[in-house]
């Protein structure tokens, strides 16, 4: 009766686990869906080519051709201009593309096809000339030894370009560089050369490049590139505060590279460096993912027709005047105002209407629908009677036309204004219409403002204005607490009485929140109005998004952030752009998946670190088992029962509460150790060296969430591996006589010996991944043996004891548990204990086997990239894994041969690593969520543990 209660017991508890972890995996599985679907359809406009695009290869000096065999230059063309330069006397102002990780060279015939056509449509004789760099599709995101030399060829791709113009009247003499992902980095990294002359460039536009931190950090080596970058640009800001540079994010759809990776670190005074995320970009307004930021036709001509406003007419190259180009930009990315970048707007403007041409608004309100017929037409807003009782003035019109709309009368005649100034200037391009509000206490000299609503064309538009109270139409609101689930709504209504509306969203500022706002419109009469539009607007970023609603409708948005909120900044704010006279409510409520997804695009990357932490935990408690009982726990229970996360988060807690003491830093910075990683949830750069940035609330609280989903990767993955080891074992068993020996699948001593030296041999020789796997390989094949030997005696346990002993009288025997010998047919008696040793090795080698595939799994992208370039090269230089592998190399090779008997036998070890396997899975989680190369050493050091306690 107590073993059928025991047996009933172990079920509930397997029962609950699995229930558990699968309630862990739907988490993650709902995070995952949120930030991979969780938006609208990409919405961008695809570009095509008029005419077949062709590639002219650039020949480069013999030096640099034979330093950089895998790489190229190469110019765009199509039709007849491709024919024209076929000789490569170019005349146009050079554009070079720089393409990102595992990018193809052939990404910039966007640019360069719509480049040709906007030339072809112009009046100027100017042109540009579009290159663009084959870097061999490599995986610089994640393999980071190949960006100091993509960055060296850039260089001498750049002195190439420039030698092509030798014979023009009017050589350029600077390259503007254009950057997709890692190739944006790379453009900055060419400032970091000793021997570059910044004048050669003096723009850079990014596209979704990570400027803030590298995505994944698999090696020490792309750490230490961004480390560079970031130090040439913060130590020497003087110098380079010339050269402009503009980033641009690709908004939700990029999960890729989150926006918040996009912003450049600045002085908030060098106006040079720009960064917007392309939802707020004027005329585009759609979110991107990460490879269609490259062809978008939205941004794609935003960025050409700003290029063509570069370019002087005089000399047909752009301009090197920093002023005119951060005006250009602005214009094209920023606001969109009426005015062209350049034209005056302090001359006075004045008017030659008849006076039938001018009428006085003597409401608060102007609604005005221009007729079919042309026509002159000027409205005038007195604001003599009206200064003290409102603060702005605000109009909008759907007449997209961008020309001067709005002017400030300092002369009057009559009812007609003689003389003006143009406040069209602060005019914004929305999705709808443009509008603009002019702040009346700063129009000192003003006696009345005129709206310009003529028609010379004949088009039909509405123009609606109106005189404001900043305080009536400004409302604050509390959002729900982000552990509201959803339960608790802020609700609010809005009798519209105007035509701008702003609610203030207190404590919107963190990226972990996520909310669903749902905005109800409803109008008492049906009359034709003019959409409306809900901004949600950003103060500290240009990560504004905007939605558009026809009247009446229930809209659903969904209110998140790229950036946390820095020091003495208000909150995000919500913009209702609303039709006057109709009433409008919002609800505001947290959104769990939008939170869970937000999580995962800040801290997705970290999640193998977790991982690995929940692996040797796992590893721990089977050991555990060992010492106690003499047998190891099964791999999901020793899971289940590792899982104590007080264990794990208090040590960092009290580890970063000491590094809060300037006296512990300082013994801390003179030990040379490391600081604290941070997860990426306060501030806009991931890798921070404050460790008061790391004791914050929330990080703190995602720690655990971060655990749980990990453990929920780990338990799930190492299922399916041990599904995909049963099955796989079943092939691999016809190829293999049947065996009892818990011994099968180990190697004699001197094979070992042989293997070591040949798997470090060919890791120094090729590739350190190459080795590591190898290794992995051979651990794989002891776990399958263990597996189909393992089925071969319950199978003939199961069989009649005659049957058992006629078998055994044939010959089919197993070897002695401790002989050594590595052969698969000795001469023991089956039994029960004979089962239970080789399903207790299987336990183990199964934790050691998931946790060589995951360490060789981190591995990986240099083993890709040496496969990619083995027609150039042999050895990959530089190797990330080697030599810091070997210890891994010896240590996967001599566990081949361990079991549990070797364990018991050295209880002075095995007591040893139990007890020091919890503060390396603190340490990992200390030190590696922002290295993750650095799991590695973790995993060496606990399978260099396992192997002592093993042999000695």
């Amino acid at each position: 009766m107590n073993i059928i209660k025991l047996r009933l017991l172990c079920g509930d508890m397997r029962v609950a686990v699995y229930a558990f972890y699968g309630f862990a995996l739907g988490l993650l599985l709902v995070g995952v869906r949120e930030l991979l679907f969780g938006f609208e359809e990409n919405r961008c406009s695809m570009t095509y080519m008029f005419e077949y695009p062709e590639y002219r290869r650039v020949p480069l000096p013999r030096r640099v051709a034979r330093q950089y065999p895998s790489y190229g230059l190469y110019l765009y063309g199509e039709g007849a201009y491709a024919q024209e330069t076929r000789g490569l006397k170019l005349t146009g102002a050079p554009v070079l593309f720089l393409p990102g990780n595992a990018g193809s060279y052939k990404q910039a015939r966007s640019l360069g096809s719509v480049a040709l056509r906007k030339a072809e449509n112009l009046d100027r004789p100017i042109h540009m000339n579009v290159f663009t760099i084959d870097f061999n599709e490599e995986l610089v995101a994640l393999y980071g030894g190949s960006l100091r030399r993509q960055t060296q060829f850039l260089h001498e791709s750049i002195k190439a370009i420039l030698r092509l113009y030798k014979d023009c009247p009017d050589p350029p003499t600077g390259v503007v560089l254009v950057g997709h992902s890692m190739g944006g980095v790379v453009a900055r990294a060419l400032f970091t050369l000793a021997r570059f002359n910044p004048r050669l460039v003096s723009l850079i536009i990014t596209q979704a490049s990570p400027h803030q931190a590298p995505v994944l950090s698999l090696d020490p080596y792309i750490l230490e590139f961004y480390s560079t970058v970031r130090h040439r640009w913060a130590t020497n800001a003087e110098d380079l505060r010339n050269i402009t540079v503009l980033s641009v994010g690709g908004g939700y759809l990029d999960f890729q590279v989150r926006s918040g990776l996009t912003a450049l670190s600045c002085p908030i005074d060098d106006l040079n460096k720009m960064s917007v995320v392309v939802t707020a970009v004027p005329r585009t307004w759609v979110s991107t993912d990460h490879i269609s930021i490259v062809w978008c036709k939205e941004l794609v001509l935003a960025t050409v027709r700003a290029f063509f406003d570069l370019i002087e007419p005089e000399t047909g190259q752009f301009i090197e005047s920093p002023e005119k180009r951060i005006s250009v930009l602005n214009y094209h990315f920023f606001r969109h105002p009426v005015m062209q970048p350049g034209e005056a707007q302090d001359a006075p403007v004045t008017f030659s209407a008849p006076p039938e041409a001018w009428k006085e608004v003597n409401t608060l309100r102007l609604f005005y629908t221009a007729p079919k017929e042309a026509q002159v037409k000027y409205f005038l807003f007195a604001l003599s009677s009206r200064r003290k009782a409102y603060s702005h003035f605000h109009c909008r019109s759907n007449n997209m036309e961008m020309t001067s709309w709005l002017y400030g009368c300092t002369q009057m005649s009559g009812s007609m204004c003689v003389q003006a100034v143009d406040l069209s200037s602060e005019t914004e391009l929305l999705p709808a219409y443009k509008a603009m509000t002019v702040k009346i206490s700063e129009l000192l000299s003003v006696s009345h403002l005129i709206i310009d609503a003529s028609n010379p064309s004949g088009a039909q538009f509405v123009v609606e204005c109106e005189l404001q109270r900043e305080q009536s139409l400004t409302v604050s609101v509390q959002v729900p607490h982000t552990l509201s689930f959803g339960l608790t709504v802020s609700d609010i209504s809005i009798n519209s009485s105007g035509l701008l509306h702003t609610l203030l969203l207190q404590d919107f500022h963190q990226v972990y929140q996520a909310f669903r706002i749902t905005i109800m419109s409803h109008c008492k009469t049906t009359k034709d109005r003019l959409p409306s539009v809900y901004r949600l607007r950003v103060p500290w970023f240009h990560e504004d998004s905007f939605a558009m609603a026809s009247i009446p409708s229930v809209s659903e948005i969904y209110g998140m952030l790229h950036t946390s909120r820095p020091e003495n900044t208000s909150s995000a704010l919500l913009q209702l752009h609303t039709a006057p006279n109709c009433q409008y409510r919002v609800s505001i409520r947290t959104s769990f998946p939008k939170v869970l997804g937000q999580i995962l695009r800040f801290c997705g990357p970290v999640l193998p670190v977790y991982s690995a932490v929940v692996l040797l935990l796992m590893i721990r408690a089977q050991l555990s088992s060992v010492k106690r009982s003499g047998h190891p726990v099964g791999m999901q229970e020793a899971m289940s029962k590792s899982l104590q996360l007080h264990k794990l988060e208090l040590p960092v807690l009290l580890l970063l509460l000491l590094l809060r003491q300037s006296w512990f830093q300082d013994v801390w910075s003179s030990l040379g150790l490391p600081w604290v990683d941070t997860l990426p949830l306060n501030s806009v750069e991931s890798i921070s060296q404050d460790p008061k940035a790391s004791l914050q609330e929330w990080p703190r609280l995602v720690s655990p969430l971060l655990c749980v989903l990990g453990a929920a990767i780990a338990f799930w993955g190492s299922t399916v591996l041990r599904v995909s080891v049963y099955f796989l074992s079943f092939l691999l068993a016809p190829l293999h006589r049947p065996s009892v020996s818990r011994d099968c699948g180990t190697l004699r001593l001197h094979t070992q010996i042989l293997l070591i030296i040949s798997l470090s041999v060919l890791g120094g020789v090729t590739c350190g991944a190459l080795a590591l796997m190898i290794s992995t390989l051979l651990h794989f094949y002891r776990v399958l043996r263990l597996q189909m030997t393992e089925r071969s005696l319950s199978h003939m346990l199961n069989l009649a004891p005659q049957k058992v002993s006629q078998n055994s009288e044939n010959g089919f025997h197993g070897t002695d548990s401790h002989s050594n010998g590595k052969e698969c047919n000795g001469s023991p008696l089956l039994s029960e204990s004979v089962l239970q040793d080789v399903r207790d090795d299987l336990q183990l080698h199964f934790s050691l086997s998931t946790m060589l595939t995951l360490t060789m799994m981190f591995s990986t992208p240099s083993l890709i990239h040496w496969k990619h370039n083995l027609r150039y090269w042999v050895h990959l230089d530089p190797d990330p894994c080697w030599p810091h592998i070997l210890p891994l190399l010896i240590s996967s090779v001599l566990l081949i041969n361990c079991n549990t008997n070797t364990l018991l036998r050295s209880k002075l070890m095995l007591n040893l690593m139990v007890h020091l396997l919890l503060p390396l899975c603190v340490g990992m989680l200390a030190f590696c969520p922002l290295h993750i190369y650095r799991v590695t050493y973790f995993m060496s050091a606990a399978l260099t543990l396992f192997v002592c306690s093993c042999y000695f």
